[in-house]
């Protein structure tokens, strides 16, 4: 069973600063890390991937063959790694034995709320590879300086969601330069939270442009409150007690916390409903625990 994250997100929420800092971190916590670039306009890397799109196909070569602008190149290069799963799929098993996997997606948004390569690319993986990945969904925290920004993050939120059928985690990124961009109407608990929208419509009318859509902006938000599935934890990438708890976070949801315990089902419930303290330590004497006790109990 192999554990990893879809990193998806809109262009410059940090999607790819996120990976070469969320690697760093997970291996001082002693896990091997592959991390996947299937984003064929991402040219510069600050990390080293062990696999790359840019083998496969390259944005600029599309660009220039088809006469394609860049999303339009984008979304032909994400159906051309559909048509060439095989390739991928080759790739990534020689690190299925012990690596824990990082999936670098392109900043196009329609690739994961309108298109549907991306998303059969995902689940082709996920059931060929048997591999239990969270999308790990990144929105710039400065648009909570924007109610009428705000709403329509939501929106895309919500919609990502229910498009790529993943366990999923939206992080509002780069909380750490909020303030940079004025004062918030709110507390931040209102903006993770997501629990009552009205509560915009004031700020929202002082705006003449957005006043003249209140009536659709209010709809929109009955639709996100009906649904009731978006909220947001925050990040700070140069944090590691940030980054820690989004990894316990992003652990609960693709179960790698219940990978390597050998344990009862009711253990399994505990670990599930508790706290989000796990020790990454202390896995190793979770597992002789159970193993002594089993030898008491025969």
């Amino acid at each position: 069973m192999v554990f990893g994250q879809v990193v998806i997100g809109p262009p410059g929420s940090g999607k790819t600063t996120y990976c070469n800092g969320m690697s760093q971190f997970l291996k001082l916590i002693g896990r091997k890390v592959a991390i996947i670039n299937l984003d064929p306009a991402n040219d510069s890397l600050p990390y080293e991937c062990a696999v790359n799109i840019e083998d496969l196909i390259k944005l600029s070569d599309v660009m220039t063959e088809h006469s394609l602008g860049p999303n339009g190149g984008l979304v032909y290069c994400m159906d051309y790694l559909e048509k060439n799963i095989d390739w991928l799929q080759s790739k990534l098993e020689p690190l299925l034995k012990d690596h824990y996997l990082l999936f670098d997606f392109p900043g196009q948004v329609e690739l994961f709320f309108l298109h549907s390569n991306a998303k059969t690319v995902i689940m082709k993986l996920i059931k060929k590879l048997n591999l239990r990945l969270t999308a790990v969904h990144l929105v710039d925290a400065h648009l909570c300086s924007d109610p009428g920004k705000y709403v329509s993050a939501l929106l895309l939120t919500l919609s990502t969601m229910l498009h790529l059928e993943l366990p999923h985690i939206n992080v509002l990124s780069k909380i750490d330069l909020i303030e940079n961009y004025g004062k918030l109407a709110f507390n931040l608990d209102f903006y993770t939270d997501v629990e009552d929208l009205s509560y915009l419509q004031h700020h929202l009318d002082q705006d003449p442009h957005s006043a003249k859509y209140r009536k659709l902006t209010k709809e929109l938000c009955d639709v996100i409150e009906d649904f009731s599935l978006v909220n947001f934890t925050t990040l700070d990438i140069q944090d590691k007690e940030s980054v820690g708890n989004l990894v316990k976070l992003i652990d609960k949801t693709n179960g790698y916390i219940f990978s390597g315990i050998e344990a009862s089902a009711v253990e399994f419930s505990k670990i599930a409903v508790g706290p989000l303290d796990w020790d990454y330590y202390r896995v190793a004497a979770v597992q002789e625990k159970y193993i002594k006790d089993d030898e008491n109990f025969d």
